[in-house]
């Protein structure tokens, strides 16, 4: 009995992390922590966002790609592949 519930709650832990990896983060409203969970955002580049946050708001993607240095289009495509949002909007929309 023990066993099968144990099973159930791992199994429950899993998909709860999974659907939390997938949602996205945007680039004005997360916490350095939660862009460096980006996959292609590491603590460098979270910083980044950050700090180029305090000077405004990102516009745009292009206005991301544009202050936020070794970003460019294609990076920034991958980037939003994976979450990451400008306005609560993935990079197209």
């Amino acid at each position: 009995m023990f066993h099968s519930i144990l099973k159930a709650t791992i199994g429950l832990v899993a998909c709860l992390a999974t659907a939390w990896a997938m949602a996205g983060v945007d680039a004005n409203k997360g916490s350095a922590a939660e862009l460096a969970g980006v996959k292609g955002i590491g603590p460098v580049v979270s910083k980044v966002i950050v700090d180029e946050r305090k000077a405004g708001k990102f516009k745009d993607w292009a206005d991301f790609i544009k202050r936020v240095k070794g970003v460019g289009d294609a990076r920034a495509a991958k980037l939003s592949a994976a979450g990451l949002t400008v306005n609560d909007k993935p990079l197209g929309k």
